[in-house]
């Protein structure tokens, strides 16, 4: 867990959708040799998200489980709804328009947000500005054809 402020990075989803660009970002993630905390908005959308990270790609899983599940704990990667970080987790990430709750504790909170949906583009833009106003460092990363670009 990090001693130094949370980073915030905003994820401006253009070319991919939440499916292609969070195991991606996952994986760079557990290369740090980081833990991670994927909250969604939705208690719905855990059973999504965790049969999806499992079979996003024919040659690769990335090893996970939803919160609640026994041993959770253990696993490099929670997916929940809740606001806890059961796994000691160093990146929290928020997908669905999810609240970011405490970030004391984690270095990085990622926010991913599709360009296309009028309310998570407002969500994310209230979440900017409550970051900028708690001084924590943010930086805007937009997808371009040849991957991410910071602009902020």
């Amino acid at each position: 867990m990090a001693d130094t402020p949370c980073e915030v990075w905003f994820y401006h989803l253009e070319r991919t959708g939440l499916d292609q660009a969070l195991p991606e970002l996952l994986e760079k993630t557990l290369q740090r040799g980081w833990k991670a905390v994927v909250r969604t908005r939705e208690a719905g959308r855990i059973e999504h998200l965790d049969s999806w990270l499992w079979t996003y790609r024919d040659d690769s899983f990335l090893a996970h489980a939803p919160a609640d599940e026994p041993g959770a704990a253990r696993q490099p990667i929670l997916i929940t709804a809740g606001f806890d970080n059961p796994n000691g987790a160093d990146a929290l990430f928020l997908v669905d328009g999810a609240e970011p709750g405490e970030l004391a504790g984690y270095a990085r909170c990622v926010v991913l947000f599709d360009g296309a949906d009028d309310a998570q583009l407002a969500v994310a833009r209230a979440q900017w500005s409550a970051v900028k106003a708690m001084g924590l460092a943010a930086s805007y990363w937009k997808q371009q054809a040849r991957g991410w670009e910071k602009q902020a």
